[in-house]
């Protein structure tokens, strides 16, 4: 069981880690973007086009950016019990049924990211046969392989709920 926290714990650390630096690479990639979009435009300095069209790939890798920081969010939230929740049965269950709620809707909760786990490596596998280009000849799945790996994680975080749930379950919490 410890090694399931251990292994929980560095995942996440590396998801902070992977948020913060893709948001501040996304804040300066656009920051510079729109600076030079507004010199060119405005100040008429030639250069300043000249190095957007360098650097035309990068809102391209914004967007894509902002897909893995999803991805990771989820991930992260769902780790915390702060996950979307729909949730009508906790009004109305008495208290000493919500244990047994949060272990149904968490088995619930695992067949669907199997189900979009399966669908999701399934769109990689025919992005990948397709071939496409994303930018500067990364291909095309590469920059989607967050989807599989986001709802593996989401996956992870739900059957880690499900084993918590289950010994407080069974220690009678």
């Amino acid at each position: 069981m410890n090694i399931l926290k251990i292994i929980d714990t560095i995942i996440s650390k590396l998801e902070r880690w992977l948020i913060i630096t893709l948001l501040s690479a996304m804040v300066t990639l656009t920051f510079l973007h729109v600076s030079l979009r507004a010199l060119y435009r405005y100040a008429h300095l030639q250069w300043a086009n000249e190095f957007l069209g360098f650097i035309d790939w990068t809102e391209i890798f914004v967007r894509l950016m902002v897909l893995w920081i999803t991805f990771l969010g989820a991930s992260l939230l769902t780790r915390d019990g702060k996950h979307i929740k729909i949730d009508l049965m906790s009004t109305l269950l008495p208290k000493k049924w919500q244990p047994f709620r949060e272990a149904f809707l968490s088995i619930g909760c695992v067949l669907i990211c199997i189900f979009l786990l399966k669908a999701s490596v399934a769109f990689l596998m025919i992005e990948r046969s397709f071939g496409g280009v994303l930018f500067l000849g990364l291909p095309s799945w590469f920059g989607q392989m967050i989807i599989p790996v986001g709802f593996s994680l989401i996956l992870f975080r739900f059957i880690l709920r499900i084993i918590y749930q289950s010994i407080d379950l069974l220690r009678g919490k």
